[in-house]
């Protein structure tokens, strides 16, 4: 892809979508990774930093310093107005429900209280959530619905992850923020690519063939082990759900 078109077409996109709804305030949700820094900073070129605001959102004890740090040095080098809120207490009460959640439940919860947080924000300030997740996540249902995934526009929907990083390295994107290790951290030791059981390379190269819908055979010729291509579509089928709107029954 040629990056330099790829950032204006972005610009442009986000931009327009703006003015057809008479919006200029945008709110990004700021881990200190590669996506959420990503589409902060294209937010910043399409919109201005005085029309860009994000919260830093932090589970104390889970989330690293390092990422609150990064997240913190790049609204300042971008002269970003940023609200810092660890999610800790807020999940407390969601920890002692009756029904003793458990774990996939405790750590989704932690996903659905920020795109709470972002959306009380966004309520209040007459502003849009910008979504952060890419296309291989999109497609692999890899987030939390209505947590992560929950978003008025997603900024890199269109990307996947190897062109996230592309087009990060592109925009000069600080080199410790495109090298570190991809996790959403909703709990100790968390890595998205142990969750997805293969790298990012790999996970990228199977969903472009599968999307032009080239055969397994020709798939697994290239390179590609034929369980992991399984468990890729399985993943893709089962979590088609995140990517639609709830069915409505009819009557």
């Amino acid at each position: 892809m040629n990056m330099e078109k790829v950032h204006k077409k972005l610009i442009k996109g986000l931009r327009d979508y703006f003015q057809k709804y008479d919006l200029r305030k945008a709110v990004v949700g700021l881990s200190g990774g590669i996506d959420s820094a990503l589409t902060f900073k294209l937010a910043v070129d399409a919109l201005g930093s005085a029309n860009v605001f994000a919260l830093i959102l932090p589970e104390l004890g889970i989330t690293k310093d390092e990422n609150i740090k990064h997240a913190k040095a790049l609204t300042d080098f971008f002269k970003v107005k940023s609200y810092y809120q660890p999610i800790n207490a807020l999940s407390v009460d969601f920890n002692i429900a009756p029904w003793k959640p458990n774990r996939l439940a405790q750590m989704n919860t932690k996903a659905r209280i920020r795109a709470a947080l972002l959306y009380s924000f966004a309520n209040s300030n007459n502003a849009l959530v910008l979504g952060t997740s890419n296309k291989s996540e999109i497609l692999l249902g890899y987030g939390t619905k209505y947590g992560d995934l929950a978003a008025d526009i997603e900024v890199l929907g269109n990307l996947y992850k190897t062109e996230v990083y592309a087009l990060a390295e592109y925009l000069h994107l600080p080199d410790e923020i495109i090298q570190k290790m991809p996790t959403a951290e909703l709990e100790e030791g968390q890595t998205d690519e142990n969750d997805l059981g293969a790298n990012y390379r790999a996970l990228d190269g199977i969903l472009q063939m599968l999307e032009e819908k080239t055969r397994m055979p020709i798939i697994v010729k290239a390179g590609y082990p034929e369980a992991m291509v399984k468990k890729v579509q399985k993943m893709i089928t089962k979590n088609q759900h995140k990517r639609e709107m709830p069915p409505v029954l009819e009557v």
